[in-house]
Parts: C-alpha cells; sequence; structure tokens
C-alpha cells in the first residue's frame, strides 16, 4: 500500500502516519519534503516563500515517482498540500506544476487521505502558527481535492476525515486492509 496524507498544518497528519504504519507491517513513513529538502540544505524562508513551496511540490512529487523501497509506503504530504498553500498564498495551482507529471505521481498511490480542520481539531490539538494560512490552505485544498482542476488526482480514491479524532486511524484501516488482503489496488 501507498498512502499519502494530506492537510494544513495541525491537523494530525505526521501523528496519524505514524500510528498507520505502526499498525501495518512492513510500511514504512516517508519523511515530509520540507525536512527532506532541509536535509539537502535547502533553507526554507518563514513562512514559506511561493518559490519554498514550489521546491516542496517538486520534491513532494519526486519522492511519489522515486522506485517504491519498501513498496509499503504512507507519505507525510503529498504533492496536493504545496497546490493548496500556493492557491492560499494567492497563486493559480494550474500554472504551477505540469499536469502530465502530478498524474504520473498520483497514480502511484492506493489511497489519497485528507485530514481537514473540525471543531475538535482545534479544541485538542496544540495551537498552530500562521492560523490565517492554515484555515485558507484548508479551504484550497478541500476546493482543489474535490474540483481537480489540473486532472490529476481524480483515479486516486480519496478519503477525507472530518470526524473524531480517535476514529481517524480506524477509518484508514478500514480502507486500506481490504485492498492489502486482496493484493490490487482500488480503481
Amino acid at each position: 500500500m501507498r498512502v499519502a496524507i494530506s492537510g494544513t498544518h495541525g491537523t494530525g497528519k505526521t501523528t496519524l502516519a505514524e500510528a498507520l504504519c505502526a499498525r501495518l507491517p512492513g510500511h514504512v513513513l516517508a519523511e515530509e519534503p520540507y525536512y527532506l529538502l532541509e536535509e539537502q540544505g535547502y533553507e526554507c524562508d518563514f513562512p514559506p516563500s511561493p518559490e519554498d513551496y514550489r521546491a516542496m511540490l517538486a520534491c513532494s512529487v519526486r519522492s511519489l515517482l522515486a522506485p517504491p523501497s519498501p513498496p509499503g509506503t504512507v507519505f507525510d504530504r503529498s504533492p496536493l498540500d504545496y497546490l493548496a498553500y500556493l492557491a492560499a498564498i494567492g497563486a493559480d495551482p494550474s500554472e504551477q506544476t505540469e499536469a502530465a507529471e502530478l498524474r504520473r505521481a498520483f497514480a502511484t498511490l492506493d489511497l489519497l487521505v485528507i485530514t481537514v480542520i473540525t471543531p475538535e481539531t482545534e479544541r485538542l490539538l496544540p495551537a498552530t502558527e500562521l492560523p490565517g494560512l492554515r484555515t485558507r490552505m484548508n479551504d484550497a485544498l478541500l476546493e482543489l481535492v474535490y474540483d481537480d482542476p489540473l486532472e490529476a488526482w481524480e483515479n486516486t480514491p480519496v478519503l477525507e476525515l472530518s470526524g473524531l479524532l480517535d476514529n481517524r486511524l480506524d477509518a484508514v484501516l478500514g480502507r486500506v486492509r481490504p485492498i492489502t488482503e486482496a493484493g490490487s489496488r482500488p480503481r
């Protein structure tokens, strides 16, 4: 299984990704593009600039297109995250990357999980920096995932997690277990 977890900052993506890896034998967590770039010496501004988001977008696409090793991978963020951040700061997502490359990247995924801002995330999770950007990105992400203006992830199954935090892991496992047991990809 190859699963990507997308969402604005402070919605529990990393915690969910780690819990998912712990419950799926043989699965590893792919590091978030921000940290991969940082390890390569790239320095992001704070808040990130459009160029920084484009660099993270390109890194995320490369991560998805890299040969799987192992094939069971959970990605903490997807290219969709960076398109949504770019949209949140006023950029046109359709002008940020090649749609064909995005299609190839998303075709490698068995499931795209979307974590969204909910009353419970606001009550239970720690306060985050840049709350305005966080809200705008959340809204842009939801619009992008369902409108798919680039026609890049239309064949990737999407699971939106807008319910209780305690139910998220079971909701994802409920979607991935039938796939892993059958040994095939949903399409």
